[in-house]
């Protein structure tokens, strides 16, 4: 089985984030990069198809060259082979496109995608890539296994969860429950060294196209003044949620 796991290069969630330009780009500048979490639940997942199953494992990240680190850590972890699309992630369906040539061009069993990268959370890229390639698709994909050309994926609904089975290829858009967070690997030295002599493969983009542009960013607004009401008074914290907070 051949899986194709797709990294996303996010700030870490204990950044501090700014922007410049009058707030129309994302200031990089002391802002560490990680692997996104959801990615990072799948490309877990996929290495235990690695050692349990046999499968081959690569990554791919749509970045310049500033994210090869993360796929560097990627390797590290214990993937086979690293691919970096070289353009700037500049929307969803550019990089849904970018990845279904990828995937479709290295002829995938299993695309395993996180539901959403945390930087923009637009949460759109594993099913546009499902689309164009006409593949199978479960999103918020919470459980995997696969037997043959056969898998059976279990994914968060609302009110519960959903047992389905599909045939390969498939894209899964993952998320925590793929694993636990106990079981993400932590590259360690050998590990390191060894994705210092795997393929990082640099491939041109297959389009320029994009559909949407940023225009400005801008921070969400500051939490206001804490009103604190007396555990017994009851008929004022109404008053304040009717009138004041206009909630009820």
């Amino acid at each position: 089985m051949k899986i194709l796991v797709c990294i996303s290069h996010v700030p870490d969630t204990t950044s501090k984030i700014n922007f410049t330009d009058g707030d129309t780009k994302f200031d990089t500048n002391g802002v560490q990069f990680v692997i996104n979490p959801n990615d990072e639940f799948g490309l877990t997942r996929a290495m235990w198809f690695k050692e349990k199953q046999g499968a081959s494992v690569d990554v791919v990240n749509v970045g310049e060259a500033e994210t090869e680190p993360t796929l560097r850590k990627a390797l590290a972890i214990g993937a086979d082979n690293a691919i970096r699309v070289n353009t700037k992630a500049k929307d969803g369906f550019q990089v849904a496109k970018e990845l279904a040539k990828v995937a479709k061009d290295g002829a995938y069993d299993l695309i395993i995608a996180g539901r959403e990268s945390i930087d923009y959370n637009g949460g759109m890229v594993p099913g546009m890539m499902a689309k164009i390639m006409d593949a199978n698709f479960v999103n918020t994909c919470v459980s995997l296994e696969v037997d043959g050309d056969k898998a059976t994926a279990i994914r968060e609904i609302d009110g519960g969860k959903e047992t389905l089975t599909a045939s390969l290829p498939l894209v899964i858009g993952g998320q925590k429950g793929l694993v636990e967070e106990s079981d993400l690997k932590i590259p360690n030295m050998r590990g390191i060294m060894m994705a210092r002599k795997k393929p990082l493969n640099v491939v041109e983009p297959a389009s320029a196209d994009t559909y949407t542009t940023s225009e400005k960013f801008e921070k969400p607004a500051p939490k206001g003044d804490i009103k604190l009401i007396e555990e017994d008074n009851l008929d004022k914290l109404i008053d304040l949620l009717h009138n004041e907070a206009k909630v009820i």
